[in-house]
């Protein structure tokens, strides 16, 4: 069981949430500064004064007012006038992390809402009910209205659910789990919907996959740097600590981790080689720049999930409601940006790592390592998967932060598309995984043909690999061979082999 207090959640939190749903539970302390907020909207209404999105409209409407008897009717209207995404559903993962990340937001008492919405979004965790939320339609200026809007109708009674693969109307779904729908009170369907837990969710489940991808891409790389009878020279310590990144020395030193004792880098240790191509010498290099990105874009998320992104927010000790920006989701937009950008890198060095394995005019390994070529063409083709993931890429890591059209009669004359930047953040993700595990194939199949044994790393990843996959004596239809590859990289296995025997990565 998991708390949240609004301040304290980790990433580790949401992974454990999202992916292997661990319960979760309002922490106590967190209630009398929601009750304190709420009580001070319940004052504002009584002395009817003038506040944005509690006695006014919204956005452009900002400046009429809205009496008493109709405030509460704006919220519900608020809410279903939102409900315009379009597109394919969020899958499950992410809507538990919107879920999450939302009621933790509102936990941190700035938001004027009463403590039953907040458990009610816990209800809906707890008992693995996954609103219909479309994946297009967020500007990323508001935070991320219209996909939030389509939780909160749901909270309503109204709008979908999925179960068991089908759409099922949220009435159904409330009355089979004895759940009550609510009815907003002032400022609380605007509270609901102000906030970048869309980009957020999005944002910690690409990064913990990208900390384990990069991971894999290292192993990958030690693995390609043997079956190309590489050298270690280029990973010597003394190299790293003169150009000191904290990225490059950890990766320098993951991969002399991973290749140590190698039988087969011993074994021409004093070959003629002066130095080798970039994408196995400088490995630390980009690779390490990956890494300290990646730490980059874990900072920015760590504050984001622990912010309060409403808007206006509720400040009831000073008896003052303040309207700003909190909402903007431009930090969060560079972020997944820059990391889209980290990862499709990982892809653009694997795949001519790829292409220096299969090419026997630089390998010194059979053709397309294919034992028996020629009426073989071992993994030819999969070059070409490799080559056309990464010219897709290219095109991902287009950063969309740059890009803001005006919404709202221009009340919000710039926005930051960060959910675009989330949306090609996680293909090129998806798309690196395949690379990589097409490196893995290619690298395994390379190391067959050596005579000595791998390091203690790469022998420990190479067994993990062959369990899964056999050596590649015949053509077959390759497809399978990298979906299962895939699957294990995202799981965590080949990570894990290695870890075991060489310690952290």
């Amino acid at each position: 069981m998991i708390e949240i207090d609004g301040n304290s959640l980790k990433i580790e939190d949401v992974i454990l949430i999202c992916r292997h749903n661990e319960k979760v539970r309002l922490a106590k302390s967190a209630i009398p500064n929601i009750i304190k907020s709420r009580k001070y909207v319940d004052k504002i209404i009584a002395e009817n004064k003038t506040v944005y999105g509690i006695t006014t409209g919204v956005g452009e409407l900002a400046n009429q007012l809205i009496s008493a008897d109709d405030a509460e009717r704006l919220q519900q209207n608020l809410i279903r006038s939102h409900s315009v995404n379009v597109g394919v559903p969020f899958p499950e993962d992410v809507v538990r992390g919107i879920i999450l990340l939302r009621a933790n937001t509102l936990a941190k008492g700035y938001s004027g809402i009463r403590v039953e919405l907040i458990e009610l979004l816990l209800e809906l965790l707890n008992r693995n009910i996954y609103p219909h939320i479309p994946s297009q339609g967020s500007v990323g200026a508001s935070g991320d209205l219209s996909p939030l809007s389509h939780l909160a109708l749901v909270m309503m009674g109204e709008g979908e659910c999925w179960k068991n693969g089908e759409k099922v109307a949220s009435s159904v779904v409330f009355k089979n789990n004895k759940l009550e729908p609510v009815k907003y009170l002032p400022k609380e369907g605007l509270a609901l919907i102000n906030g970048t837990q869309v980009m957020a969710s999005q944002g910690c489940i690409i990064l913990h996959q990208a900390e384990l991808l990069l991971k894999n891409a290292m192993i990958a790389s030690s693995m390609s740097l043997e079956a190309l009878l590489g050298t270690a020279k280029a990973f010597d310590p003394k190299i790293h600590a003169v150009r000191p990144h904290p990225g490059q020395i950890q990766c320098a030193d993951n991969i002399r981790k991973i290749t140590a004792n190698s039988q087969i880098i011993s074994s021409h240790k004093n070959c003629e080689r002066v130095q080798d191509a970039y994408t196995l010498r400088c490995v630390p290099q980009v690779y390490g720049a990956i890494l300290d990105t990646i730490n980059f874009v874990k900072n920015t998320l760590i504050i984001e999930i622990n912010s309060a992104t409403d808007n206006p927010l509720i400040f009831a000790d000073q008896e003052e409601v303040i309207s700003g920006g909190n909402f903007h989701g431009e930090p969060l937009a560079f972020a997944l940006d820059y990391l889209g950008i980290a990862l499709s890198e990982i892809a653009n060095i694997s795949e001519r790592t790829i292409d220096r394995l299969v090419n026997p005019h630089v390998s010194g390994l059979p053709p397309f390592l294919a034992a028996n070529s020629g009426i073989n063409s071992g993994f030819m083709i999969a070059q070409y998967t490799a080559a056309a993931l990464v010219s897709e890429n290219k095109v991902l890591a287009h950063p969309a932060s740059v890009d803001s059209i005006p919404t709202s009669a221009g009340q919000e004359d710039h926005v930051s598309m960060g959910s675009i930047s989330a949306k090609h953040a996680w293909q090129i993700m998806k798309n690196v995984q395949n690379v990589i595990a097409i490196e893995m194939l290619c690298a395994a199949q390379g190391i067959d043909f050596q005579k000595n044994q791998c390091g203690n790393g790469t022998q420990a990843a190479f067994n993990t690999i062959r369990q899964h996959v056999a050596y590649l004596d015949d053509d077959r239809p390759l497809y399978n061979d990298i979906e299962k590859i895939k699957n294990v990289i995202i799981k965590g296995e080949i990570v894990d082999s290695v870890e075991k025997v060489v310690g952290s990565l």
